[in-house]
């Protein structure tokens, strides 16, 4: 039997912020300031590494909690597949931190070290992406969406979930050439994100009426 979405929800935006908490508690531990014998601008621009990989998986993060809740808005009912999914998905979400400590580290070391850890570093957001994909192929066929969803966004929220692994598939493939540009690429893709696409909330409630009658949550 299918149940009410709201406690998965809940319990995923609960592990996105802990996921949070945990990238920013782990900076501060590491911070520059911390290293004694140095000056403490020498420490911060050395800490470049660091700061970069925050940034680009607060990112991350941020956009798969942001497309996970505007995924989620359309789901009213959910069944024992859907939830191993999604727990699959806040499985690959948790190993954001570590992925992104260990970019940090080796990001300056070899060619060899710098490879690994953006192929690490792939796995996690690839991984999101795919149980992303698979959830909602799952929602669909399975009729766990709202029943008032327009057939047509429901198809472009499925062709922009199946374009996201290629372009990070791209961004990766830079790792070869320049690993710095490659994560400028990761950042530039959740830039990207921002910009409002089919199934992403709606800017005024006027504009509710025509994705979901009725749901303009």
């Amino acid at each position: 039997m299918a149940r009410d979405a709201s406690r998965v929800e809940t319990f995923s935006d609960g592990v996105f912020a802990v996921v949070l908490t945990v990238m920013a508690v782990e900076l501060l531990q590491n911070g520059p300031a911390r290293d004694p014998g140095r000056e403490l601008p020498d420490a911060l621009a050395q800490a470049w590494p660091s700061y970069l990989a925050y940034v680009i998986t607060f990112g991350i993060a941020g956009q798969i909690w942001l497309g996970h809740h505007n995924m989620w808005r359309y789901v009213v009912r959910v069944d024992q597949v859907l939830l191993v999914f999604n727990l699959l998905l806040l499985l690959v979400v948790a190993a954001i931190p570590f992925t992104a400590d260990l970019l940090s580290d080796n990001l300056r070391g070899s060619a060899t070290e710098q490879r690994l850890t953006a192929a690490l570093y792939l796995g996690t957001v690839l991984g999101e992406s795919l149980f992303f994909n698979l959830s909602w192929w799952w929602a669909r066929r399975h009729r766990l969406l709202h029943p008032d969803l327009d057939p047509r966004l429901a198809r472009a929220v499925a062709r922009r979930l199946r374009l996201r692994p290629l372009l990070y598939l791209i961004a990766f493939a830079f790792v070869f050439v320049d690993p710095i540009l490659s994560l400028f690429l990761y950042l530039l893709l959740v830039g990207l994100s921002l910009i409002r696409r089919p199934g992403d909330l709606p800017r005024f409630a006027a504009e509710t009426g025509g994705e979901v009658s009725g749901r303009g949550r």
